[in-house]
């Protein structure tokens, strides 16, 4: 599907893969520069989203559990973001058994309401497709050349949340593209009308989300001190595992005492087990844009992977599945009574060649930090 206007979005100068490997650099980027909008321009009057029929796949519900922003300054979103600067843009290609008449909208999350950009294209399948992009200057204007993997990540990002809250309504069996192949759109979200069956299918090992949930979450701010127990690590690992796309990542939990190191799955992935020692925090804290809180973390949940070498197409498809696999993981340890929060930004962070292994080949690629909520409950908003 194509976006109906093309100048949203900046693409990186000097390409991805050099773009990957400034980001990944120690050089600091320069002063703020301006953001833009924080709603891209979509042409026509707003429009309400109707009620839905008794059969109707629900778009106003949809878009409020998953994207829609809680207030009018429009930080408060379902979907974390890089800086709460938000990038992510969506075009939906609606089409019978929706709540909306078939055709081509635009969404403005801080109003909750959609503009007609185009007729329907022929062929568009029942319900509604997504198809997200980015208007880069939001992040660039605050993360300068560390931007372009934070915009990946927070694409990632929202197509969990359509995922999830298209779970929470019972829609069909969605289809999620994150293959990295296209940088506009960099991922498309496919979700049929209600199909009347049961919302929990077989390869689900827990009860999905309800809507309570997904408007629940949120970035917990720091500090997230507290190890949590190891039954809700082992929770929140195997969900990203689940949904990180095979071997393209891996994954890992970085412990403190008493016995400080890295901690994964086992094979069958019912248990967990150590398999580097060593207190690692405060290395990640000094990799992740020297954030110091997380040298406190109760544990640090990594992906990993995205060689030097990597291809555009590898590095896309390695960030936009990292940030949708955290965005799970982070619901997961929401509804195990965790705090959480994402962490994005990564420098000089290569995890093999700490480890002892060939340099360039193991990079980090996202986090999510965890606590317990013991401490300063206050804190946790």
């Amino acid at each position: 599907m194509r976006a109906a206007v093309k100048d949203h979005r900046e693409d990186p100068p000097t390409g991805l893969v050099a773009a990957l490997a400034r980001a990944r650099s120690p050089e600091r980027p320069g002063p703020d520069t301006p953001a833009g909008t924080a709603v891209r321009p979509w042409p026509g009057p707003p429009c309400r989203i109707p009620e839905a029929g008794p059969a109707d796949l629900d778009l106003r519900a949809l878009l409020r559990l998953s994207l829609a922003a809680s207030d009018t300054s429009g930080r408060l979103r379902p979907t974390p973001s890089a800086g709460a600067l938000h990038p992510v843009d969506t075009e939906l290609a609606v089409g019978t058994g929706c709540s909306l008449p078939p055709g081509r909208y635009g969404y403005d999350p801080l109003r909750h309401r959609v503009h007609l950009v185009g007729p329907p294209v022929d062929g568009t399948p029942p319900g509604v497709t997504a198809a997200l992009s980015v208007t880069a200057q939001r992040t660039v204007s605050h993360y300068g050349h560390r931007a372009w993997p934070l915009l990946l990540l927070d694409t990632g990002h929202a197509a969990a949340a359509l995922l999830l809250a298209a779970r929470v309504l019972g829609a069909g069996q969605s289809d999620v593209q994150i293959d990295g192949r296209t940088d506009d759109p960099l991922a498309v979200v496919r979700i049929p009308p209600p199909d009347g069956r049961s919302r929990r299918r077989p390869a689900e090992t827990e009860d999905p989300p309800t809507p309570a949930d997904l408007l629940a979450r949120r970035s917990t701010p720091p500090p997230l001190p507290g190890l949590p127990p190891r039954d809700a690590l082992r929770a929140v690992l195997a969900t990203a595992e689940r949904s990180g796309d095979g071997g393209l990542l891996r994954w890992c939990t970085a412990v403190g005492p008493p016995r400080p190191g890295l901690m994964e799955l086992t094979p069958e992935g019912t248990t967990l087990r150590h398999y580097a020692s060593g207190e690692a925090r405060p290395t990640l804290a000094a990799w992740a844009a020297n954030q110091a809180w997380l040298a406190d973390a109760g544990a640090v949940l990594l992906a990993h992977g995205c060689p030097t070498d990597a291809d555009t197409a590898h590095i896309r498809r390695a960030h936009l599945r990292a940030g949708f696999a955290v965005h799970l993981a982070h619901v997961t340890a929401l509804r195990q009574g965790l705090a959480a929060r994402p962490v994005g930004s990564w420098q000089q962070a290569d995890l093999g060649a700490a480890l002892g292994a060939a340099p360039g080949r193991d990079w980090i690629v996202h986090a999510l930090a965890l606590g317990t909520r013991h401490a300063d409950e206050e804190n946790f908003t």
